[in-house]
């Protein structure tokens, strides 16, 4: 009877476990989109010393917002060129949505503009690479 008793309490963990394991969850690979920001210049900017700003944005075709990060502040002049692009990539949840992604910029004194990318549905990822002009 002894024995019966101690195999209750294994039992009932097994079965505890067994109900919560959920059904149908799908892996992370494919409910997840990753992006990745590429940013550089081709142009020689070496004498425009103005600050320019730059922030990573993804939203929502609704207009939610997923990222809206800041880089750091630097003179137009110390836009890395091709060999040493600036490179961030980011994963955010894929709920079916299309996306909305790219670089926002603002330079002292002169304006504020983007480069904005569309991520569709079907894509897992997406690279955008921008050559600021």
């Amino acid at each position: 009877m002894n024995k019966k008793l101690a195999i209750l309490p294994v039992l009932a963990i097994l079965i505890s476990m067994l109900s919560c394991q959920k059904q149908g969850a799908k892996s992370n690979s494919s409910t997840t989109k990753t992006i990745k920001f590429i940013l550089y210049t081709n142009k020689d900017f070496s004498d425009v010393n103005d600050t320019i700003n730059f922030s990573l944005t993804i939203k929502k075709k609704s207009n939610i917002t997923l990222l809206d990060s800041a880089l750091t502040s630097m003179r137009i002049k110390d836009i890395p060129g091709p060999a040493n692009k600036m490179i961030f990539q980011k994963t955010v949840p894929d709920d079916g949505s299309t996306l909305i992604a790219g670089f926002n910029y603002n330079i002292k004194n002169i304006g504020y503009s983007w480069f904005l990318d569309t991520v569709s549905v079907s894509e897992k990822l997406k690279v955008i690479e921008y050559s600021f002009q």
